[in-house]
């Protein structure tokens, strides 16, 4: 395989974790040793929040009153596709039971997770769309409690769009709390007594590395780093639209990879020409970031052929994957890792990030090798359940036995030899 780094990053993905290990890890443990007092000082410490941690109905309700109509109509857009999605994903697995041999019947249920933690950032950006996505999601799978938080903005407590946005898809409370100590809080059950089962969102590299440190104790949606986009493009792609997407998602943050893989050098050279140019005439705060992002993190791969841009963009595992290209259909056939696939110009990652209907909560650093992103799914336990009749033990006891002394495990063979003695006495059944 023959590719060329028309541009090539300075650092990876990977940059950086060794500092926020140690930055998170010594948080988690004064948070847990020091409760609910401790998160509070956290929060007046790096967020300038003096209030309580729990938002009040008062204060959710004049958020409200804050939004405008306009912003509560797009968020009622973009909440009804998500939780439409949501239903159509909970109805794609069914619980289900089915006699594997006579007198044997084994099946699986699906459990909702008692409680949910919520993360929806609201530092550099207000994510109103990321409270849609996790906790609308939650509210469809069935999750009986919902916590969320996001970081205040002083004094004056979270973004009001967020708040509504968080009242409307049905949490159940909300944490005016950001960053470590909002997830140590949701994880430890601070201000609740509820503690999270499972916790999920996006957010920067300390609440992902919380996330991570406390998943074993917790469930997580997945590890999860800065966001990511690639485009696959061709000599058909126009290169504008092909610029500005790439700019749109690094101005998340400035560690936040854009990647372009293409088999035109002119193509490429087009988007390189352009990226400057979109960039500047971003806003202060997304400029800096996007500057700074495609500086250290964008690359631009020209490859020989479509199946070595497969190959390519598979090893890459994009969390968010565009195509734009003349054969659109047959890159969406073959592409394997990604966490979500944007397939021609007329889409865009803007879209499933804001209100489309599919989640925008989604793996990264490599994750969408082994997982794809969070879905209703996330938020439920399939678990299974057997049943039998006497006579179907005397076929599943005798094999039982057998396989669990071929193991050496005694204990094993004669739980089921009690049941063989019970159910047919007098028979020789060894």
């Amino acid at each position: 395989m023959t590719v060329t780094y028309l541009k090539k990053a300075e650092k990876t993905p990977q940059t950086g974790t060794d500092e926020t290990r140690k930055i998170v890890s010594d948080m988690l443990v004064k948070i847990e040793a020091g409760g609910e007092a401790e998160a509070l000082r956290y929060g007046v410490e790096l967020d300038g929040y003096h209030g309580e941690a729990i938002v009040s109905a008062d204060s959710i309700m004049a958020a409200g009153k804050q939004v405008s109509e306009t912003l509560k109509e797009d968020i009622q857009f973009a909440y009804e596709r998500v939780t439409k999605f949501a239903h159509a994903q909970k109805q794609s697995i069914q619980e289900f039971e089915t006699e594997l041999s006579p007198g044997l019947w084994a099946g699986q249920k699906l459990i909702p997770i008692e409680t949910a933690g919520c993360y929806v950032p609201g530092g550099r950006y207000a994510h109103v769309a990321s409270a849609i996505m996790s906790i609308a999601t939650a509210r469809v799978a069935g999750v009986e409690n919902i916590v969320a938080c996001s970081a205040p903005r002083g004094n004056d407590g979270p973004n009001p769009a967020i708040l509504y946005a968080m009242h409307l898809c049905g949490a159940d409370t909300i944490l005016s709390l950001g960053g470590v100590q909002g997830i140590a809080a949701m994880a430890f059950g601070l201000f609740t007594g509820k503690p999270a089962r499972i916790l999920v969102g996006p957010g920067n590299r300390f609440v992902a590395e919380a996330k991570r440190m406390l998943y074993g104790r917790v469930g997580i949606d997945m590890f999860a780093g800065p966001t990511e986009i690639a485009i696959i493009a061709d000599e058909s792609a126009d290169p504008q639209i092909v610029a500005e997407d790439l700019v749109s998602q690094a101005e998340h943050g400035p560690d936040s990879p854009a990647w372009l893989f293409t088999t035109s050098k002119q193509l490429a050279d087009d988007v390189m020409a352009q990226m400057d140019r979109h960039i500047a005439a971003l806003p202060e705060t997304s400029r800096a970031a996007a500057e700074i992002a495609w500086r250290d993190y964008g690359e631009v791969i020209l490859c020989d052929s479509d199946e070595e841009i497969c190959q390519v963009s598979d090893e890459y595992a994009a969390e968010h994957l565009e195509v734009h290209t003349a054969k659109d259909q047959w890159y969406s056939d073959n592409l394997k890792n990604y966490g979500s696939l944007f397939v021609g110009e007329e889409t865009t990652v803007t879209y499933g990030d804001k209100c489309s209907g599919t989640n925008h909560i989604l793996p990264t650093k490599g994750a969408a090798h082994y997982t794809g992103g969070l879905s209703v799914h996330k938020f439920m336990k399939v678990v299974t359940t057997q049943r039998m009749t006497q006579q179907a033990n005397k076929e599943v006891g005798q094999a039982a036995a057998r396989i669990s002394r071929l193991e050496g495990m005694e204990g094993h063979a004669r739980s089921a030899d009690v049941r063989l003695r019970k159910y047919f006495p007098g028979e020789n059944l060894a």
